[in-house]
């Protein structure tokens, strides 16, 4: 094979190479596989969702991936600038679909993972129940934290069913007792005054009943 061919296939790979990294498809799916996360401008609203473009081609986030929450008014977000991942990329189908859910829980994630590692046991802090159930009840802390109260945890007193003794809405103090697995334990019983014992009376005999009782002893003593 000549020189002048060889130069002239290497440079037909190398185009081809080329043409297959500027394709944006294979830049999108790329994308895809590492889970780039991409800052976009939201361009238009449609029908369910909203537009933005990528590498040139045009993406489409499903309304139910802008928001962790649900979106009253999409228009909120023509032109804001957020940041998403791609979900789905299909050349054949020129479907390409885009997300920022994920990387919204992940930062909401993270968020509530460094405000649990701040918080320290043995702090007090006023909830509100947000939920019972038969082991326990769920309260809803500051900072958007949540904890659990178990029913051996809610009184001193024996308590069958939180039901019997708490409703959804209460406002209530809790000790922060434990925290694995970021999750927070709480108890409303360490907060209560412990109830004292009580106490024995003991009556002590007077000392003239002891002399007394002393001298019956010896007067019915035979030497």
């Amino acid at each position: 094979m000549s020189e002048e061919l060889l130069q002239e296939e290497t440079t037909m790979a190398d185009l081809e190479e080329h043409f297959d990294d500027a394709n944006p498809w294979n830049v999108v799916q790329s994308y895809m596989e590492n889970k780039t996360i991409l800052p976009v401008k939201v361009e238009g609203i449609v029908n369910g969702g909203a537009i933005a473009m990528v590498e040139g081609l045009r993406g489409f986030i499903p309304a139910s991936k802008l928001s962790l929450s649900y979106i009253e008014d999409l228009e909120t977000y023509l032109l804001k600038d957020i940041e998403v991942r791609v979900i789905e990329a299909d050349e054949a189908e020129n479907r390409l679909v885009l997300s920022a859910r994920e990387i919204l829980k992940e930062k909401e994630k993270k968020a509530m993972e460094e405000k649990i590692a701040n918080i320290q046991i043995g702090t007090v802090m006023t909830g509100t129940v947000e939920s019972l159930q038969n082991y326990g009840a769920f309260v809803r802390l500051e900072d958007g934290l949540s904890g659990l109260v178990h029913v051996s945890q809610i009184s001193q007193k024996r308590v069958k069913s939180p039901k019997d003794v708490l409703n959804v809405g209460d406002e209530v103090n809790v000790k922060i007792i434990g925290i694995k697995d970021g999750k927070i334990s709480l108890s409303m019983k360490a907060l209560e005054e412990r109830e004292e014992a009580p106490v024995e009376k003991v009556e002590i005999p007077k000392s003239e009943n002891i002399g007394t009782n002393l001298g019956d002893l010896f007067k019915n003593l035979k030497l």
